[in-house]
C-alpha cells in the first residue's frame, strides 16, 4: 500500500482530520508515519518516553500493568478507531508511560510525531477539540473499569467479557489465563467457573477457546 494511500485511509478512520485547515492538514500528512505492529510486539514500555500520538487504524493493542507477583492487571484495549489515553497524558505532561502495551494481533498505526501533535494542539480548535473530547471519554472508561473491578462480582466480570468478546459464533478465542488477566483475577479460578458453566450446558471449553451454548442463560448466571 503507498503511502497516499495509508494517509487516505487514516483519513477516512479518523474524520476529525476533515476538520483541519489546508495548513494543518498539510502538516499531518507531511509527518504521519504507519508503523505495524505484528501480535506480540511491544508498542510501548512501562517508563519508556512517549514520541508519538498513536491512532489505531486496524488490529488492537492491551495497556496493562504488571503486579510485584508477576499477575497481568488489564487497564484497557485500544481497536480501530481508537487511540490511547495514557499516550495522550504522557504527552500532554510531558511524563513517561505508567503502564506498557503489547498487540493482541497484527495492528496498524498512524503516528503523529510529538513536534506535530504539540503545534495541532497549539494552532488547532479541532483537532484540539478531538484529542481533549477523546481522552475525557477514555478517562471516564477507566473509572468504569475501576468501578468494575472493585464492587462487580467476578463471575459477573467474566461473563460480560465472554459476551463481549464473542465472535458471531458465539466463540471467544482466548485462553483461560488471558480471561483471568483481563479480569484481575487468576487462571486457577477461571477454569473453575468455567467448567461450571460447562457443566451447566451454559458454555463449551475447547482448547485456546471458549464457545458460548447459551447468551441467555451465561448473562443470567454472571449475575448470580
Amino acid at each position: 500500500m503507498t503511502d497516499a494511500h495509508k494517509v487516505e485511509r487514516w483519513i477516512d478512520r479518523f474524520p476529525l482530520i476533515h476538520a483541519l485547515s489546508p495548513a494543518h492538514l498539510q502538516l499531518a500528512r507531511g509527518t504521519v508515519q504507519f508503523p505495524v505492529l505484528e501480535a506480540g510486539a511491544t508498542a510501548y514500555e512501562l517508563d519508556g518516553e512517549c514520541a508519538n500520538y498513536l491512532m489505531c487504524l486496524e488490529g488492537r493493542t492491551r495497556i496493562f500493568r504488571m503486579s510485584e507477583g508477576g499477575r497481568e492487571v488489564l487497564i484497557y484495549k485500544v481497536g480501530p478507531g481508537g487511540t490511547c489515553a495514557l499516550t495522550t497524558q504522557c504527552l500532554l505532561s510531558g511524563g513517561t508511560f505508567p503502564a506498557q502495551s503489547i498487540a493482541e494481533e497484527r495492528t496498524e498505526l498512524a503516528a503523529l510525531p510529538v513536534g506535530t501533535f504539540q503545534h495541532l494542539m497549539a494552532e488547532s480548535a479541532a483537532f484540539r477539540s478531538f484529542v481533549l473530547d477523546d481522552y475525557t471519554r477514555l478517562m471516564t472508561g477507566l473509572f468504569t473499569l475501576i468501578d468494575e473491578v472493585a464492587f462487580v462480582p467476578l463471575k459477573q466480570r467474566l461473563a460480560q467479557r465472554l459476551l463481549a468478546e464473542a465472535d458471531p459464533r458465539g466463540i471467544v478465542a482466548v485462553t483461560h489465563q488471558k480471561l483471568a488477566d483481563d479480569i484481575g483475577s487468576v487462571r486457577e479460578v477461571v477454569s473453575r467457573i468455567l467448567a461450571q458453566w460447562a457443566e451447566a450446558g451454559l458454555v463449551e471449553l475447547r482448547r485456546g477457546a471458549v464457545e458460548i451454548v447459551d447468551r441467555g442463560s451465561l448473562a443470567s448466571a454472571g449475575r448470580r
